[in-house]
């Protein structure tokens, strides 16, 4: 059973421990098949499969301690293997086994705010699971949109001198500072709450939000516009 020496505290060091955990558990479903396929005799008690942070497995009864000090693989991975044909047994394996190590991941994780917690998620998506390697699948990419794929989004700030100012920012740190921001701004047009993955567009009159999309504006066209009025600002007759 695997101990913590020293827990990972950052998000690169808990990346880190991640992807040596997940290294370990690939070479046994991988390169070590053979002799992990031996260990897991469904005569034995129930077994799991653990990864550990040094990038070694091993096929162990599970922890006695309760609580655990980690959260625990799938229980009784050996007791399916003769029912089930070889390679199938070893996606069920893989499957089991990525969910615990994204629950070890966030089991570290639980102290980081939650752009730290973001960060963590995609350095860990970037890689392919453990169920993609053994099946030999290949990650399938996002189809890229037009209002979205680009996760870009208009801004209105308010200068000294009274006047709005307007830029766009596109996918990078500022995302985060803004999701963090706008976490409780709704849609002016459908209600829906704010993301930072969607093109959104502030509106110079009224100062409401709007998906790019509710109100029929891409980043293309944001672009050429100087000052922007909502379609309800829009309709209101200019005061004499």
């Amino acid at each position: 059973m695997p101990s913590i020496s020293s827990s990972p505290r950052t998000v690169e060091e808990i990346f880190k421990d991640y992807s040596a955990r997940r290294a370990g558990i690939v070479r046994a479903l991988t390169h070590d098949v053979d002799e992990f396929y031996m260990l897991c005799d469904p005569e034995k008690e129930n077994l799991c499969l653990y990864g550990h942070a040094n990038e070694t497995w091993e096929v162990t009864l599970p922890a006695e301690e309760v609580p655990p000090e980690l959260p625990e693989p799938a229980l009784g991975i050996n007791f399916a293997r003769d029912g089930m044909k070889r390679r199938d047994w070893l996606s069920l394996v893989a499957v089991h086994t990525d969910s615990w190590l994204l629950s070890v991941a966030f089991y570290f994780g639980a102290r980081l705010n939650r752009n730290e917690r973001k960060r963590l998620f995609s350095l860990i998506n970037d890689l392919p699971t453990v169920f993609e390697v053994v099946t030999e699948r290949k990650p399938v990419k996002d189809k890229p949109s037009m209002d979205s794929s680009s996760k870009s989004r208009i801004t209105t700030k308010r200068s000294s001198d009274g006047q709005s100012k307007r830029s766009l920012k596109l996918n990078d740190e500022s995302n985060e500072e803004d999701e963090d921001e706008h976490g409780e701004t709704l849609c002016g047009s459908c209600g829906g709450n704010y993301s930072a993955d969607e093109f959104w567009i502030g509106c110079d009159i009224c100062e409401k939000w709007f998906h790019g999309k509710c109100v029929k504006i891409t980043p293309a066209k944001a672009e050429n516009i100087k000052q922007y009025k909502c379609p309800s600002c829009s309709t209101k007759k200019s005061k004499p």
